[in-house]
């Protein structure tokens, strides 16, 4: 199975998450009080389901990046709950229709909630979660977080809407691919990260730092993600190998794979994406011409670019527990590779 093999020879001190969770873990137990609270419903199915992919979450990294942002910038007041849970519940409702589309069974090797309610309820909750981040966001009362929370939901749309023709093409170019990740993913880090800046009422230069930050951060997260997926480092992570091949998604290693590739490779690519014609070993076949072709070693060090950019947006604050714990999430983010 694939291997990421480390582009230095020397590894930096493994960063993690967990100076960032322990600065803001007192108001990270009040966003997930107020998810679970504003996920209730009259109907029983919504919270069953909704409650199902949230227990089921990740490391609640964006509502994070909202909270942590804040703090940055020196605000003392109550909003940044609300609003860190409105970035989960729209970053949550994007993983329901995703699974959906994607027609995933596995979600960080859990059956997705499409697998056990069906595609209706999954697309129904996640719309009420999208409506519920919306209430929050009027309930905050500022048509500044309105308008950034409002944009980013619309550019995560068309994101998606994006990856739909880049979908089985391997002849997908690196910039196409570029414009899907940045749309699909950055723009929620780049939002939750910016309206830290406004609800300290900082000036400009210090949101569109954050918005910087949280821009490239989110660009470095998805190229490492999509590296991962070819990579035996997955399983350790709790996730599946390959859901990116099976479902015929053109990530940034299979574009410079197929780039780089023999006629006889870029056959193989447009027989297993392109037709989705896969069989016995073609999953091993794929990571080992990502390998041969340096394709998942060269989407880490790109990672890397995108990373320093995000580190370097954060050189206008000052210094201190909060910015050396933001600046670790960057590491920590790259690092999942190895």
């Amino acid at each position: 199975m694939a291997v990421i093999v480390p582009l230095d020879d020397e590894r930096a001190a493994a960063k993690s998450l967990e100076p960032l969770q322990a600065l803001v873990s007192d108001d990270l137990h009040e966003v997930n009080r107020l998810i679970l609270l504003r996920m209730q419903s009259r109907v029983p199915l919504i919270p069953e389901l909704a409650g199902h992919i949230i227990a089921a979450g990740g490391k609640r990294l964006r509502p994070m990046l909202t909270l942590a942002g804040a703090h940055l910038c020196g605000y003392h007041g109550g909003r940044h709950i609300k609003l860190a849970a409105c970035v989960e519940f729209i970053h949550t409702a994007t993983l329901l229709h995703d699974d959906v589309v994607d027609e995933s069974d596995l979600r960080r090797g859990i059956s997705t909630a499409n697998a056990v309610w069906g595609n209706q309820p999954s697309v129904l909750v996640g719309d009420f979660l999208f409506s519920r981040a919306f209430q929050l966001m009027v309930e905050d009362g500022s048509l500044r977080v309105l308008d950034i929370l409002a944009n980013a939901s619309a550019v995560i749309a068309e994101g998606e809407v994006l990856q739909l023709a880049t979908t089985n093409n391997p002849e997908t170019s690196e910039d196409a691919y570029l414009d899907v990740i940045t749309a699909k993913t950055a723009a929620l880090f780049s939002a939750a990260c910016r309206i830290g800046a406004v609800v300290a009422a900082r000036p400009a230069a210090e949101e569109e730092a954050l918005e910087s930050y949280g821009r490239n951060l989110g660009i470095a997260f998805q190229l490492v993600d999509d590296a991962l997926d070819y990579s035996a480092r997955q399983v350790t992570l709790g996730k599946t190998i390959g859901d990116d091949f099976r479902e015929g998604k053109i990530t940034l290693p299979v574009v410079l794979a197929f780039r780089r590739g023999s006629e006889e490779e870029r056959s193989f690519w447009r027989r297993t994406l392109e037709r989705c014609e896969q069989g016995e070993g073609d999953l091993e076949h794929a990571a080992a011409l990502l390998r041969s072709h340096h394709a998942l070693a060269d989407t880490v060090s790109r990672a890397r670019h995108y990373g320093a950019i995000a580190r370097d947006a954060l050189g206008i604050f000052p210094s201190g527990e909060v910015k050396s714990a933001m600046t670790d999430v960057v590491d920590f983010c790259i690092e999942r590779a190895y």
